[in-house]
């Protein structure tokens, strides 16, 4: 069975390489740190004097940001830092910003609450749609995502938990679920990237994959609904424990500011 790995780029969201791609970098964490306030406003020359790049090199960074509604291109002005209303959260690169920045629990709770709203769903859907070949395909996954979290790999069992979250989105029949794939792959690559995952997973959420898997291959939706939920649950229980945000914090609870 193929195993992705981290999530590639949105189309329409271009990836950062070369010199445009440093300065396109630095730019958006800087703007996502709050390092550069929104509001404020920079003149082209600044910013090739700041990072020491031609002009066209700059116009090509703030045209990609502007694309994703972190900027704009003021005429006479210069280029305005936009507030976060505007920008484009959906963004996989913006995500990877987001999560690198001192505020990176408010964005973790953000994705994690919007997967509360969506994966459960996928989960029930999937139970009632899925084909037997996906469905034992989804359940052959949880397995080996079992096996990988007795280990201490984590970049291997990174790779099976955002493909097994990618198969149910996709056995839901529902393309608009499905297209949040990157998405969720960029909240599981940032957990383990920054460090924010056990050594090992807890034996309760392995046990919540395999309760998944088993109720979509028995089509037992409302299972698969509750059993996703109690996972999406326990996640942000997790992460409000390392941010020091409440012991027991539920989804519910995390919405109150």
């Amino acid at each position: 069975m193929p195993v992705v790995g981290p999530p590639k780029p949105l189309e329409g969201a271009p990836a950062a390489t070369g010199l445009h791609g440093k300065v396109l970098d630095r730019m958006g964490s800087a703007i996502a740190d709050g390092l550069l306030p929104v509001g404020s406003v920079l003149q082209l020359e600044e910013l090739e004097e700041r990072y020491a790049v031609s002009r066209s090199v700059v116009r090509e960074a703030v045209r990609v940001l502007a694309s994703m509604g972190l900027v704009a291109m003021r005429r006479r002005v210069g280029v305005q830092i936009l507030p976060t209303s505007e920008w484009n959260v959906f963004d996989p690169q913006v995500i990877r910003w987001r999560l690198d920045s001192s505020n990176r629990f408010a964005q973790l709770r953000s994705l994690i609450e919007l997967r509360s709203a969506i994966e459960p769903e996928a989960a029930r859907m999937a139970a009632l749609r899925a084909p037997q070949e996906r469905a034992a395909e989804i359940l052959t996954l949880a397995g080996e995502l079992w096996a990988a979290g007795q280990d201490t790999n984590s970049e291997r069992f990174l790779e099976l938990d955002i493909e097994f979250h990618r198969l149910v989105l996709a056995a839901s029949g529902n393309e608009m679920f499905a297209a949040l794939y990157p998405l969720v792959g960029e909240v599981l690559a940032g957990r383990t990237h920054h460090g924010l995952m056990p050594e090992r997973p807890h034996a309760e959420a392995l046990e919540q994959h395999m309760s998944v898997a088993v109720a979509i291959q028995r089509s037992d939706p409302d299972t698969a609904h509750a059993a996703m939920r109690a996972l999406m649950s326990r996640t942000m229980s997790e992460v409000s424990e390392q941010f020091g945000a409440g012991e027991n914090l539920t989804l519910d609870e995390a919405r109150q500011p």
